[in-house]
């Protein structure tokens, strides 16, 4: 397991927020979406990453009051899985984009053929 504070790991899921273009940053904020980082997901669950919530291209202004949209980052998995601090920076990225496009609506199929995991 590749040892990350809780800070570092932190700044890793910011960096990866911070390498989105202007608009795609400006839309998450508009969202009402949570960014949270938990250690584990919920036992019998394998998953890195982890979105909750309607996705923006089936939300309608009828919707009414929601609850905030989550999208979950597991450290545990994410530690465990790498071999190298550089590979979990990397890693990280590319499970924030994967839940960040299901935020927008995009499929596991078409986030594997972005390189989204």
């Amino acid at each position: 397991m590749i040892a990350m504070s809780e800070d570092e790991f932190a700044e890793a899921v910011d960096d990866a927020l911070d390498s989105l273009p202007d608009e795609v940053a400006r839309a998450i904020a508009e969202a009402n979406v949570a960014i949270l980082i938990e250690e584990e997901p919920d036992p019998g669950q394998d998953l890195l990453g982890l979105y909750v919530g309607v996705p923006l291209d089936r939300r309608s202004m009828f919707d009414g009051y929601a609850e905030p949209d989550r999208i979950l980052i597991f450290s545990g998995p994410l530690r465990r899985m790498c071999r190298s601090r550089a590979e979990l920076v990397a890693q990280i990225r590319v499970t924030v984009l994967h839940e960040v496009g299901h935020l927008f609506g995009l499929s596991d199929e078409r986030l594997h053929e972005l390189g989204w995991g």
